[in-house]
């Protein structure tokens, strides 16, 4: 029997984008196209310019090639993680499988090889931004503030947060985050690649698309006790995933 795929939320307006790239041809690009999207739209060509935009704006999303000169672009994408909660999309030429697979090991949300279409990058941004820790809800009274509680953990939606039973903070990147909330939303039930690649990125994955699978690679090592044994993302052969605790919603 059919089982239709889980429902995302829709696209909040008016994000903040910030481009950060030395080439000056693809800033002017990105910058047209998304401004006539609808977008508010940031430039930077370099490591301390972005980190200049973000200390001056609130920004949701950065699209960050990994070329800039003098700095490495996995190197920037550890600084974003450790001091900054929005999203991240690579925009760069390098093709290789694993400077993709590095990147989002990292925690990028996506990763788009240049030359790339307008349309196609506009789609992956608003999926991305959907689900975005950096983007404040539409309206903040419509936010469920139960917590999920499962295992030895609670995620708090208000504040996008994973704390563990002694009151710490479990650090998540935005591309965690939304793929536990959906296993949360979706308990004992498989989804597939293309299920959490849907929700999560707005598209179904690819033959060679490894995404979904670093993202939960990484989670389990987050939240399982033994993350190469593990108990609450379990692989179910030739399917997907399947999120196994008990879940229970508290208030706070």
């Amino acid at each position: 029997m059919y089982t239709p795929a889980p429902a995302c939320p829709p696209m909040p307006t008016a994000a903040h984008l910030l481009v950060v790239d030395d080439d000056l041809e693809v800033q002017r690009m990105l910058r047209r196209y998304f401004l006539r999207e609808g977008f508010e739209v940031s430039i930077a060509g370099s490591g301390g310019g972005m980190r200049d935009v973000l200390a001056r704006h609130a920004v949701d999303l950065v699209l960050l090639d990994l070329g800039l000169p003098g700095e490495d672009g996995f190197a920037l994408i550890r600084q974003l993680h450790a001091s900054w909660k929005g999203a991240v999309i690579i925009i760069t030429g390098r093709g290789e499988s694993v400077d993709r697979v590095v990147g989002l090991e990292l925690g990028a949300d996506d990763y788009v090889t240049k030359p790339f279409d307008l349309r196609e990058l506009l789609a992956r941004v608003r999926s991305v931004l959907r689900r975005s820790a950096g983007r404040a809800q539409s309206d903040e009274s419509e936010v469920d503030e139960r917590l999920f509680c499962f295992a030895s953990l609670r995620l708090e939606p208000r504040t996008r947060t994973l704390r563990n039973d002694l009151d710490e903070e479990i650090p998540l990147t935005s591309g965690e985050y939304d793929l536990l909330q959906v296993f949360l939303e979706h308990p004992n039930r498989v989804l597939s690649r293309d299920d959490l690649m849907n929700c999560i990125h707005g598209r179904a994955a690819g033959p060679y698309d490894r995404a979904i699978d670093v993202q939960i690679g990484r989670l389990r090592r987050k939240i399982e006790t033994d993350a190469t044994q593990p108990e609450l993302i379990k692989s179910v052969r030739g399917a997907g995933y399947l999120f196994t605790p008990n879940i229970r919603r508290d208030n706070r």
